[in-house]
C-alpha cells in the first residue's frame, strides 16, 4: 500500500464520496474489505496505537486499520486537548504499517459519540466489515460512554490487554453483559465471519505507554 495522503480537515454539510474518501485520506475502502477501527483524540499519536493496529491485524486477519482522530473526546477535558490538525499529524508522522490509515470521517460525519460513529459507518459502508478495537482500559469505563451497548450490537469488538488493566477488564460491566458472545482468543481471526455482538480479547505485546503520559513528560516514547 502507498503511503496516504492527509485526510481532509476542512468539512462539508452534505455527504458525498468524495467528501468522505477525502476523511479517510483519498480513496473509499473495497468492497467486502474488513477494518479494523481505533478511537482516540491521539493527543498525541504513540507506540501503543502502533501496537494495538499491528496485533489487530496479525490476530483478526484485517485489511486496514483506521485511526479515527476525534474531534472532541466527550469524556475528557478540552483543556490541553491539541487542535484536531496537531493531532492528525501527530498521527500522520508517527512510523506505523503501512495498512494503518489515519482519517478524520468523525468530523466529516459530525459525531463525536462511538455508537452514532459507528452506525453511521455501517450506513455508509454497508459493504465493508468492521470491528471496533480498544485497550482494555476502556473496557472497563466503557458503560461511561454514551449508549454502549449499542456499540457491541452493531459491530465485532476486540479488546486488547493493557499493564494492569487485563484482570479488571475481564470482570467488568461490559465483560459481563456480553459474556456469553465472548469469542475465544485462539478463534479470534473468525471474528470477521460472526455477527455482533461478537467480541474478544487478545493478549499481545502489552506496552505500559499513554497520551497522558507523554504530555505530562514521563516517556518521550
Amino acid at each position: 500500500m502507498l503511503s496516504q495522503k492527509p485526510p481532509s480537515l476542512t468539512f462539508t454539510k452534505v455527504l458525498c464520496p468524495q467528501s468522505i474518501a477525502d476523511s479517510l485520506g483519498g480513496r473509499l475502502p473495497p468492497k467486502g474489505s474488513k477494518v479494523g477501527l481505533l478511537g482516540g483524540s491521539f493527543n498525541p499519536a504513540h507506540k501503543a496505537h502502533c501496537q494495538i493496529s499491528k496485533e489487530a491485524l496479525v490476530h483478526l486477519g484485517l485489511d486496514e486499520v483506521w485511526w479515527l482522530v476525534s474531534p472532541q473526546n466527550p469524556l475528557k477535558d478540552t483543556k490541553g486537548m491539541a487542535p484536531l490538525a496537531e493531532r492528525v499529524n501527530s498521527a500522520l508522522s508517527i512510523p506505523k504499517h503501512p495498512k494503518v490509515r489515519v482519517t478524520t470521517i468523525e468530523s466529516q460525519v459530525r459525531s463525536v459519540y462511538t455508537a452514532d460513529t459507528l452506525s453511521r459507518l455501517k450506513q455508509i459502508f454497508p459493504w465493508v466489515d468492521f470491528t471496533w478495537l480498544m485497550g482494555a482500559d476502556n473496557l472497563s469505563q466503557i458503560p461511561l460512554w454514551r449508549d454502549w451497548q449499542d456499540i457491541f450490537n452493531t459491530v465485532k469488538v476486540a479488546v486488547f490487554a493493557r499493564p494492569g488493566y487485563s484482570l479488571q477488564a475481564a470482570n467488568s460491566k461490559a465483560a459481563r453483559r456480553f459474556r456469553n458472545v465472548r469469542v475465544s482468543e485462539k478463534l479470534a481471526r473468525s471474528l470477521s465471519t460472526r455477527v455482533a455482538p461478537a467480541w474478544t480479547i487478545i493478549h499481545g505485546q502489552q506496552l505500559d505507554i499513554s497520551s497522558t503520559a507523554i504530555r505530562n513528560g514521563k516517556r518521550k516514547d
